[in-house]
């Protein structure tokens, strides 16, 4: 028998966007029901972004106790003995966190008083859904639904993922042992995000990207650091090349993956213990009745339209985060989680961002925000810019930061000094970002960055230097 409910606002999915969505309807009076087919916080806190970082995180501290037990040792520090690596005991590590943060995130959506149900919605019209539970089944008709589902990894149909020998990222975040030998089929953030962590815990990583760079959404200047330490670190790159598929050789202990791919109308083969494949992303459309909801697609046929409100076609109904497209980070669709709340609670808001950060957790890290200058001039705009080495600012020297030519760029209107774009690469330059944004989002000039003081010695100096670089005055940069 079935359970009817009603509420002002429904949401599917508890990732980063809907939980949000949901926390703050909770706290401007709505009454509220979020549906979440697994577990809260979506694929972000689960599969990606905190698990992977913790994986990184881990790969870091073991590449640095092994410099400091070579023969020499490292900054004057020397243990007798290589570190051991413990595979499982780093996954169980990391799973720990995800779960603390995953019970965090639920005891957050009842706190605030929004409902939470654990089960998957079909969609029968646009404001009415059927919720299958452990318990039976639920019909919830709504005021207002916000469409939250996320994405998934995208599979290559000649070679699936069957999370033991070709794995996607969830399958490489669960490893229980360290594949000597990996294959990574794409070189996109994901891909080389976890190709450089497991090459610091000691596997033997080769790249298979279609394109004729990796990292093809950052332009040449950002990506010639990571190039170096990949190379450097002997990680193997083919680029202009095209997977074709996998055979699987031997058995037990012994099985190994052969993964083709074809380079220069070439055939190759390389074999190693795992392939992972990371090509991509595909937004959740299907599966909860989006066809009964009289929802229009954009152009591209992948995404759900929405205009700057996050309103859908249908009225009362609104799409947020990876379902509504690029670009698919998880605090942009917290963002319009929180927006969209806000707009149903009856306040006057739109999502117009002047900028929306993207960074790659890689070694070294990546950040851009805003436009980069072939971008700028592609606009039409008359720049000027400046870049400040990390390996001049005495913050990033202690702490290991400028490695592989890492720096900070800025680029700026010439007319009116408009700071337009920041990028910057280096170790730790990730937690830089949020004083980029707001530059951006305030709309600051040079002058104004210049004229702020910034603490010494931090990290925070190589910005304002890379500011008065871009003004022609830079003090410790020649």
């Amino acid at each position: 028998m079935s359970e009817n409910r009603k509420c002002q606002v429904l949401i599917v999915g508890a990732g980063p966007g809907g939980y949000v969505a949901a926390i703050r309807s909770a706290q401007l009076g709505l009454d509220t029901i979020i549906v979440e087919g697994d577990k809260p916080g979506g694929v972000c806190l689960n599969i990606g972004c905190i698990p992977s970082k913790a994986i990184i995180h881990a790969a870091e501290r073991y590449e640095s106790l092994t410099k400091h037990s070579t023969e020499n040792g490292h900054m004057g520090i020397s243990i007798t003995e290589k570190p051991n690596l413990d595979m499982k005991g780093i996954v169980d590590w990391k799973d720990a966190i995800v779960q603390r943060l995953t019970k965090g995130v639920e005891a957050l959506v009842k706190g605030s008083g929004a409902e939470l149900i654990n089960g998957w919605a079909t969609f029968s019209s646009s404001k009415q859904c059927t919720v299958k539970t452990n318990d039976g089944e639920i019909i919830i008709d709504a005021e207002n639904v916000i469409i939250a589902t996320g994405s998934t990894h995208i599979d290559l149909p000649f070679m699936p993922c069957d999370e033991e020998f070709v794995l996607s990222s969830t399958g490489a975040l669960g490893l229980q042992k360290l594949p000597k030998k990996v294959a990574i089929v794409g070189g996109g953030y994901i891909g080389l995000e976890l190709g450089c962590a497991l090459s610091k815990l000691g596997s033997e990583v080769s790249i298979i990207e279609g394109t004729d760079s990796i990292l093809a959404i950052m332009d040449k200047e950002i990506r010639r650091p990571l190039e170096i330490w990949l190379k450097k670190n002997k990680v193997i790159v083919h680029t202009n090349s095209l997977a074709r598929g996998t055979k699987i050789k031997g058995k037990g202990a012994s099985t190994k993956v052969e993964l083709t791919f074809e380079k220069d109308s070439e055939e190759h083969k390389i074999t190693v213990d795992k392939v992972l494949v990371t090509v991509g992303r595909s937004p959740n459309s299907k599966g909860w009745g989006l066809e009964n909801m009289g929802i229009r697609m954009d152009t591209s046929g992948r995404f759900i339209r929405i205009d700057r409100q996050c309103r859908t076609s249908a009225p009362g109904v609104y799409a947020i985060g990876d379902v509504a497209g690029e670009p698919m980070l998880a605090h942009k669709a917290s963002s319009q989680g929180e927006m969209v709340a806000e707009i149903i609670s009856g306040e006057k808001r739109e999502f117009d961002k002047v900028a929306i950060p993207a960074i790659v957790f890689t070694e070294p890290e990546i950040v851009s925000v805003g436009l980069t200058p072939d971008e700028a001039k592609d606009r039409g705009e008359v720049v000027i810019t400046g870049k400040f080495p990390l390996a001049a600012n005495g913050r990033a020297l202690t702490l290991e930061a400028e490695k592989t030519a890492g720096f900070i760029r800025v680029t700026a209107r010439e007319s009116d000094h408009v700071i337009l774009g920041i990028q910057a690469v280096g170790s730790h330059v990730a937690e830089l970002h949020g004083e980029f944004v707001l530059a951006l989002e305030m709309g600051a000039l040079l002058e104004d960055i210049a004229d702020t003081v910034h603490a010494h010695p931090t990290m925070t100096e190589a910005f304002h230097e890379s500011v008065l670089k871009t003004l022609g005055h830079a003090i410790h940069s020649a």
